[in-house]
């Protein structure tokens, strides 16, 4: 795989697999005594606590499908370890109370999903001074950090333009877009909105340009409502939007507005929602990340971390954030979703099963979509 420009730190070596599992739920850290299998290195004897902060839960992403995916993985790298208890929130500053909490019981590792990476930098440096591996996961966390397990954002971008100009037809030359950005606290979202410019830049008019605070819906609302108003209902011919949750706000937007028919959207994460409005006709596409594999890539950093071992048999690569250089990396592809593959990604892998995805309004449309 070759890496856009726009990658938010600098990667070394080749990029690639992954493997591993921990949890996702909303409390605080506890720990398990692991045993003997797994890991590079240390005594596979050794009590092991581990500690996962995730900056969502519930029905996000994060709480559908990572949670379930780490813990199912961490039992099978380490099955005499009890679960990990995991802290899961939104917000930045709870999360940065959660990390010191996990600090302050003393776990031996911590996998951090960052809300905002600069505002846990100094928990992050805490938890290095009290010996305490931290894997980066999904985003690039600032300080000390030993591993990092992510998607490739710059490729993320790219796929939602190259879909978006291909879905406008004709207006991909010279027509007018909104692009709807994720939260500049998130490395990620500048990450997926480089990856997008290297394609749109030159063909679209960026008619609005959106970053939006939280990554919250109610957010993307507000300021679709005024791109809206600014630019004229009849004058969007696209819209990208950096994840799920997002295009489902822009749709919102656009429906308040009776914009029809409605353009182009763009979307990431692959949510059940999104997935219905793609069959439906009202979002265009979405990107599809196989978590599976950032998982068990994570929870096998965090045994062998914890343990006291090396990453080299899990890490392909190694990145710089702004405090450390040569991090262990893990940097997977992911795959572009339109009505046309789902059944040939989503529902072959596993995802969602048919009856998941087409409820009873949305029978003739899957139908239509070969998905019966």
């Amino acid at each position: 795989m070759v890496l856009g420009a726009g990658l938010p730190a600098v990667m070394h070596g080749s990029l690639a697999r992954a493997s591993a599992a921990i949890t996702v739920a909303a409390g605080l850290v506890l720990a398990g005594a692991c045993g003997e299998d797994g890991g590079d290195g240390g005594d596979g004897d050794d009590s092991l606590a581990v500690g996962v902060l995730l900056p969502g839960g519930g029905a996000s992403r994060f709480g559908q499908f990572d949670r379930p995916l780490i813990e199912k993985r961490l039992k099978q790298v380490c099955p005499d370890c009890p679960a990990a208890t995991v802290a899961a929130t939104p917000e930045p500053a709870v999360q940065r109370q959660q990390l010191e909490a996990m600090i302050t019981r003393g776990v031996d590792v911590l996998i951090l999903a960052a809300v905002d990476p600069q505002l846990l930098r100094s928990s992050v440096e805490a938890a290095h001074r009290a010996g305490i591996p931290v894997v980066a996961y999904d985003r690039l966390a600032q300080g000390p950090i030993s591993g990092y397990i992510t998607f490739d954002g710059a490729q993320v971008g790219r796929l939602q333009g190259e879909a978006l100009l291909k879905a406008m037809g004709t207006k991909a030359r010279g027509g007018q877009i909104v692009m709807m950005n994720g939260s500049t606290t998130d490395p990620n979202a500048g990450w997926f909105k480089r990856g997008s410019l290297s394609v749109l830049e030159g063909k679209v008019e960026i008619g609005k340009s959106y970053d939006t605070v939280g990554w919250r819906p109610e957010n993307a609302y507000v300021n679709m409502t005024g791109a809206i108003a600014a630019l004229g209902a009849g004058n969007i011919d696209g819209v990208l939007a950096a994840n799920d949750s997002l295009a489902g706000a822009v749709v919102s937007a656009l429906n308040a507005a009776e914009v029809r028919p409605l353009p182009p959207i763009t979307g990431q994460d692959a949510d059940l929602a999104a997935v219905r409005r793609i069959v439906r006709g009202d979002q265009y596409m979405t990107i599809y990340k196989p978590f599976k594999p950032a998982a068990d890539a994570a929870a096998e950093m965090a045994v062998a971390l914890g343990r006291g071992g090396t990453v080299g048999s899990i890490a392909t690569g190694t990145v710089d954030n702004a405090t450390t250089k040569d991090i262990p990396a893990v940097l997977l592809p992911s795959v572009s979703v339109t009505v046309g593959n789902i059944r040939n990604t989503l529902v072959k892998d596993g995802m969602y099963t048919v009856e998941q995805i087409c409820t009873p309004k949305l029978r003739s449309a899957c139908a239509k979509a070969g998905l019966t």
